[in-house]
Formats: structure tokens, sequence, C-alpha cells
């Protein structure tokens, strides 16, 4: 067995990351987003950031099988593609941040940009610019700093599908597929400043199994009838995993 799989194996914190990537995917496979915003407080007060970023950016990966063939269809390609450029300029920032700040700021910073998202979305606060190509790369930029940073690729992003006026399954195809497709520039740019390593590897290919499982149940649960509700219960598992990661409870 590889020495850092064996480290993983042995990580004392690994139950609480396959139950907190259990979680993310059934969040992001009925509500289409929110799998970063419930995965990455947790992880990143059990273990290093770097690594939880890098790992989770590989274990998210896996919805290009359970979840992203069924939303492709109906994903607006061109403004995915604008999107997606803008991102690819704005995560070096982010990942240069993650990479020498102290871990400490990023933990509180983490939560804190959860909980403020989640509060934006609960009022009903949404980004009103027009989905133009210059606001999709800016919206992108925005999107690849924060995201490098913290993990959290979703917040800019969320905000701004859900102001475009595109239909429902429109923006929960857009959001979905642009969050997996992000894990994967992610990880491009995280091996380029040295921080995509074998313990995140291991670890993200571990936490692919109870991730992927989350996948499934969500979209087995997932009613387009109920999305009302389905909303609510993530904005609840959110709330809770913000909550968790704060550093009051250590």
């Amino acid at each position: 067995m590889p020495e850092a799989l064996a480290g993983v194996l042995a990580q004392p914190a690994l139950p609480w990351l396959c139950a907190a990537a259990l979680v993310a995917g059934m969040v992001y496979g009925f509500a289409g987003f929110g799998a970063a915003l419930v995965f990455m407080p947790i992880s990143v007060a059990l273990i290093a950031p770097p690594v939880a970023v890098a790992a989770f950016a590989l274990t998210a990966l896996i919805a290009l099988v359970t979840v992203v063939p069924r939303a492709w269809g109906a994903v607006d390609k061109p403004g995915m593609a604008q999107l997606l450029a803008g991102t690819m300029l704005g995560f070096p920032l982010g990942i240069w941040a993650l990479r020498v700040w102290d871990a400490a700021a990023i933990r509180v910073m983490v939560s804190l940009l959860v909980l403020a998202t989640l509060a934006v979305l609960i009022a009903g606060w949404r980004m009103t610019a027009r989905p133009r190509a210059g606001t999709r790369l800016g919206v992108g930029g925005a999107t690849g700093v924060i995201g490098g940073a913290t993990g959290l690729t979703g917040p800019v992003v969320i905000l701004f599908n859900l102001g475009a006026g595109a239909p429902a399954a429109v923006t929960r195809a857009n959001t979905l597929v642009f969050l997996t497709l992000c894990s994967g520039i992610l990880l491009g740019q995280l091996w380029l400043q040295g921080l995509l390593g074998p313990d995140a590897i291991w670890l993200g290919l571990v936490l692919m199994l109870p991730y992927a499982l989350g996948n499934r149940i969500g979209q087995a649960l997932f009613d387009p009838a109920a999305e009302r509700l389905y909303r609510r219960i993530a904005y609840a598992i959110i709330a809770a995993s913000g909550l968790a990661g704060l550093p009051i409870w250590r």
C-alpha cells in the first residue's frame, strides 16, 4: 500500500471527512450547488486548508459521471465558456493566497464566506448585471480568486446565475456543470503551484465514494415540484456546516 494512502486511511479525521463528503454530495445532487459550501468549513477545520482544497477539487470530478451528463443538455455552452475563461485567469492569484496565507485565517474566512453567502441567498438578493461576455469574465475572475484561496467556487457564480433570468432548470444545470468543470481547472492550477501532493490526491480519491453515493441519493430524492423544500434543506445544512467550522468550537 502506498505510504501516502496509508497515511490518509490512518487519518483520525477521515470518518468526519467522509461524512461531510456524503452530505455535500447529497446537497449537490438535489440542489445543484452547495457541495463546497457544506464540505469546506468542516474539512479546513480538520486538516490543512491546501490539502482540503486540493482533495475536494479531485473528489468533485466524480460529478462528471454522476450528475453532469443529465444536466449537460440544458447548459448555456457559450456563456459557460466565458465564465470558465475568467475563472482560469483568477485562479492563480487565489491559489497564491492559499499558499501563503495563515491557515487559521483561511479557516475563519471559509466559514464567514459560507455564512455570508447563505445570508444573501436567504435574503433573496441577486446580481442584476446583464449576462454579457465582459460580465461573465468578471464573474469568472472573482470566482477564481475566491475559489483558489478558499475552495469555494460557488458564491459569486450562484448569485450571478440566479439573477440571470434563465429558467430554473437552466440555472441549475449551468451552476452544477460550471462548478464541476471548475474543479478540473483548479486541480491543474494547484499542481502548477505545487499544492497537489500525494496526500491530497489519495484523500480526494478516497472521498470520491461517499461523494458519489451522496450525488446519487440527492438525484434520486430530487423532485422539481418540491424544489423550494430542497433549497431550504440545503440552506439548513450549509448553515450547520458554516457554524461548525468556526474556531469558537476549538
